[in-house]
């Protein structure tokens, strides 16, 4: 029943959005500042029938899955590493500082003279989603239960074992907590790279032309598209989370 409840405002909530997008668009009566949701609509299903999109779509996807693949394993073995030794922890903090107090527009920036279009997504969405990531599974190590840590080192229990049986089920809600918050992160780090060095194909290069050209129509329908492929790929992740621990609470 509550479910429904819930589902039942979510789409009052979509339609009141709606609402008061088509009568601003009235207030405003100008297509450059803000086109109906009606055009945009069918903006977007010229966009999805189109090979641009398919193509700008693929290599976004794939600029994500790159910054991913590099971000856990090295989140994971420094964050464990960190956690069960405090001078690492001590000698990666300053690093976490700078990267959280610098602008994501200058990291872009620096990476583009560095790695140039096409890398320049994948290294500014990884750098932004390391500290993310390390510091969840930081805190699920620190999390564990101290009673049941001193238990272990009374029985000298090996660090292998304590890593299999004890760290990684207590690390494992923090870590995915944790992954959940770098994926969203990703999109828009990946996109708003992509916008600024423009890569042949890429979603935000498709964004900046239709910028370019004051097609505001087709700029919301880029946007409007994006948005759509980040929420199905956040389900896609809940999915797995789901099969890999499904009984796991979603407290942290």
């Amino acid at each position: 029943m509550a479910n429904k409840r819930d589902f039942f405002w979510s789409i009052l909530g979509v339609l009141a959005l709606l609402v008061f997008w088509e009568l601003t668009s009235l207030a405003l009566s100008s297509e450059i500042l803000l086109p109906d949701p009606y055009k945009t609509l069918l903006a977007l299903l010229k966009l999805l029938a189109s090979r641009r999109f398919f193509e700008a779509l693929g290599m976004s996807l794939v600029r994500i899955l790159i910054s991913m693949a590099l971000v856990i394993p090295l989140s994971l073995s420094l964050g464990i590493a960190a956690a069960l030794d405090r001078r690492l922890w001590s000698f990666l903090r300053p690093l976490f500082l700078v990267i959280a107090a610098t602008p994501v527009l200058s990291i872009i920036l620096i990476a583009f003279i560095w790695f140039g279009q096409e890398r320049t997504p994948i290294f500014s969405a990884f750098l932004m989603m390391f500290p993310v990531l390390t510091s969840n599974v930081l805190a699920g190590i620190q999390g564990a239960d101290k009673g049941l840590r001193e238990v272990l080192d009374l029985y000298r229990i090996p660090k292998i074992k304590r890593l299999q049986y004890f760290y990684i089920p207590s690390l494992l809600p923090y870590f995915f907590a944790g992954l959940h918050s770098a994926l969203s992160l990703c999109w828009k780090v990946v996109v708003a790279a992509e916008v600024i060095v423009q890569p042949r194909h890429a979603l935000g290069t498709g964004m900046q032309m239709a910028k370019a050209q004051l097609e505001t129509t087709e700029l919301l329908a880029w946007t409007a598209a994006t948005v759509i492929m980040a929420a199905l790929t956040e389900t896609v992740f809940m999915g797995l989370k789901k099969m890999v621990s499904p009984g796991m609470d979603h407290g942290h």
